[in-house]
């Protein structure tokens, strides 16, 4: 709960009565009476807020290498898999990687081969020579794992060791179109086509939502070409007032509905920001939105609230029918014999009560009346008035808490 204004336990207040001489007079005085009922009521905290992507679940793409593009594969929102393709990129410095590792892994054969046969020889040679050798062969074993590497560098699925033992048309053959899927492949003259293709691959399931690259131009690692999100869930970020930051926990329901839209969405407090901002002194909060049929959007601005307690049957009273008389929140109740005689003196009883929450046209009170009796409404700021004036110069023993 949010914290009360209370009345002052020594006020006499409630003894004190409001009565006029006719149901004629109350009409002329504007007084018009409501019946105190039940209703749901939902106590919360309302502020500002936005929807946008979840950055854990958005991935910026771009070229690791320059290059030009050689062909684009996906467009603003398609929907793309983990590892799909996106565009593939012409890249002088892939072939020349490729390259790279082709001749390492040739010279890594010869030098593996001299070894073997010196080895074979050893009696009949200096042992220098064997060094020389072993020394060759490790220097070709370690080009092979730098151009193994720099191609993992680039998000090549490479696999040397597959390759050894093949002969170099073999090996160039399964390097030219390395990390190209099948169906890509299929579209390509293998006789033309050249091995500096790299592709852009997704690295996360969701929808295209931005793509700044056409087919034929250059690009480098600087530039973004594809933004990719996935929708399934969204945040939900809150503006919400410093003092109230000790009524909120992690866990709480929050509540959120768009401008212009007719609709809630429903999600789970589940952070707090640590600071405030330093000029509206507001705090901002974050909350997960389950996204599944994918209504929501991202910079989608609205109001949004933090559900602190439901209560689904709640004394309520109409709003503006209750008033502070200086130390004690009243209202004037109908005297239950108001209809007995139509001599008799109309009477509203002046009522100390505590308040809760408001929703709408309603405000719950929590202590005070009872489902079923009748209080002044509209007009009851005469009742007040009233009250006001017979206290006037007769002083009040209480004092305001």
């Amino acid at each position: 709960m949010a914290p009360r204004k209370e009345n002052n336990s020594a006020c006499k207040i409630y003894q004190t009565r409001i009565q006029f001489a006719s149901i004629e007079s109350v009409k002329q005085a504007g007084v018009d009476v409501e019946l105190i009922e039940r209703a749901p009521i939902i106590e919360a905290i309302t502020g500002s807020g936005e929807i946008v992507y979840d950055p854990t679940k958005q991935a910026s793409l771009a070229s690791r290498v320059p290059g030009s593009v050689w062909l684009v594969t996906k467009g603003v929102g398609d929907l793309v898999t983990k590892g799909e393709v996106l565009a593939v990129v012409d890249a002088a410095q892939v072939g020349d990687l490729k390259t790279n590792l082709l001749r390492a892994l040739a010279e890594e054969n010869l030098q593996r081969q001299n070894v073997s046969r010196l080895n074979q020889a050893r009696s009949a040679i200096a042992g220098s020579r064997i060094l020389d050798a072993e020394a060759a062969l490790s220097k070709a074993q370690a080009d092979v794992l730098s151009s193994e590497q720099s191609l993992r560098n680039l998000g090549f699925p490479i696999d040397t060791e597959s390759l050894r033992g093949l002969s170099e048309r073999q090996v160039l053959d399964n390097l030219r179109l390395l990390g190209i899927p099948d169906e890509i492949r299929a579209q390509l003259n293998s006789k033309t086509i050249t091995s500096n293709l790299i592709p852009i691959v997704s690295p996360i399931e969701g929808f295209v939502t931005q793509r700044h690259v056409a087919p034929g131009e250059v690009v480098d690692p600087t530039r973004i070409l594809f933004e990719v999100a996935n929708t399934s869930q969204m945040w939900l970020t809150l503006n919400v007032p410093l003092e109230n930051m000790d009524q909120l926990a992690v866990g709480q329901p929050i509540r959120f509905q768009a401008d212009g839209s007719r609709y809630e969405v429903e999600g789970k407090l589940d952070w707090i920001s640590t600071a405030a901002d330093s000029q509206t002194r507001m705090v901002q909060v974050r909350a997960m939105l389950p996204n599944v049929d994918g209504k929501l959007r991202s910079e989608t601005f609205g109001t949004g609230q933090i559900i602190l307690r439901e209560e689904p049957d709640a004394i309520v009273i109409p709003n503006g029918s209750s008033h502070w008389e200086g130390c004690c929140q009243v209202v004037f109740v109908r005297d239950k014999h108001y209809f007995d005689s139509p001599d008799s003196f109309k009477v509203f009883h002046v009522r100390s009560v505590r308040l809760g929450a408001t929703n709408g046209e309603f405000t719950e009170v929590i202590s005070g009346v009872l489902p079923g009796e009748v209080i002044a409404a509209a007009g009851s700021d005469v009742l007040r008035a009233q009250l006001l004036k017979n206290n006037l110069g007769a002083g009040c023993d209480c004092v305001a808490e």
